[in-house]
């Protein structure tokens, strides 16, 4: 995964009927976007070295990228993808916080890339137990006819940016006359009357800041992630005094969450179904 601005090399190798390397007489190369539009960036050919071809490319928006090479005379064709983060990823800490926590030294860059995917991975699964704790703007659909309230479906909730309606003649809203109350994210008219559906909110979810117990139950997960696919043979640890043991499988998460994690993030659990 790469940032949200940065120049990625795009390579393909392009091979004969024997699978000698050689040059094509066309080359294309096509990238579907994560918003569905497409760009072709030109392609040197012949290339520096026979049959390698490469391509380096900045990155505009964020989000999943297709690329498909397609190569004539010899007929040819690779496929990949490659994901880039947003401007802002979101992550529970800093990759100055989480090499310190795994004793990397600042001055060793080399694992850098690995070691913000890893964070952003711990970021996701802290999340699915407390909710967002990164600031991001959401927008949803709720679909209704006539409401008292309407509950968010992620919190904390901070604050409404829009309620309006998904239908043309449906009725908008304005922010400042709702009360949204963050924790349960409850939405209501401040003056008793009725919400009239369907309407679409956007709002900005997460927290003013993280926690010591929410950011302490990240650098355990960080750790165990870490020292599990760095190939310690350690495996899960059933029960024990160990910080990192797990002592059983979470739905839908397998061990990937230490039994120490767990006890940490208990405070702020969100209750079962609430995103």
């Amino acid at each position: 995964m790469i940032d949200l601005g940065a120049a990625i090399r795009l390579t393909a190798s392009c091979t004969d009927a024997g699978g000698t390397p050689a040059n094509a007489d066309s080359v294309t190369l096509t990238l579907t976007l994560p918003d569905g539009t497409t760009t072709s960036p030109a392609v040197t050919n012949p290339p520096a070295v026979v049959g390698q071809y490469s391509v380096d490319y900045t990155a505009a928006q964020p989000g999943r990228h297709a690329v498909h090479w397609q190569f004539a005379s010899p007929t040819a064709a690779y496929a990949d993808v490659f994901d880039v983060r947003p401007a802002d990823p979101g992550f529970l800490f800093s990759l100055a916080d989480a090499k310190k926590h795994l004793n990397i030294a600042a001055t060793s860059t080399s694992d850098d890339d690995e070691i913000r995917d890893w964070s952003a991975a711990t970021t996701w699964i802290v999340e699915h137990f407390v909710g967002p704790v990164a600031r991001r703007t959401i927008t949803e659909r709720h679909t209704f006819t006539v409401a008292a309230m309407r509950v968010l479906r992620h919190t904390p909730a901070l604050a409404l940016t829009s309620v309006v309606p998904v239908l043309t003649s449906g009725t908008s809203y304005d922010p400042a006359a709702l009360d949204l109350d963050p924790d349960t994210g409850i939405v209501q008219r401040l003056d008793g009357g009725l919400l009239y559906g369907p309407l679409r909110f956007t709002y900005t979810a997460g927290r003013a800041r993280a926690t010591a117990n929410i950011t302490a139950a990240g650098r355990v997960i960080l750790q165990h992630l870490w020292r599990t696919q760095r190939g310690s043979g350690r495996g899960p640890v059933i029960a024990g005094g160990d910080d990192y043991a797990v002592s059983e499988p979470i739905a839908g998460l397998g061990y990937a969450i230490p039994n120490r994690a767990l006890e940490l993030l208990e405070p702020d659990r969100l209750p079962p179904g609430v995103a």
